[in-house]
């Protein structure tokens, strides 16, 4: 499953691996693409997108929605 999130405080690069390693750490196998330009977040994984929002947010951002 494709799923693209918009991150409304991913601010840097060292975001963006914090964000990448909390849900490789719930879906080691998630294909997790972050561009901290446009604040996304794109996961390629078999995991929930409930559970991918809950990995997010339990690292320290916000999840403003889907796209």
């Amino acid at each position: 499953m494709a799923l693209n999130l918009k991150v409304s405080n991913l601010k840097c690069e060292d975001c963006a691996t914090k964000i990448s390693e909390a849900i490789k750490v719930m879906e080691p196998k998630a294909t997790v693409n972050v561009d901290v330009d446009s604040k996304t977040v794109s996961v390629d994984s078999g995991a929930s997108a409930e559970s991918i929002k809950q990995a997010i947010v339990a690292a320290g951002y916000h999840v403003e929605g889907y796209q």
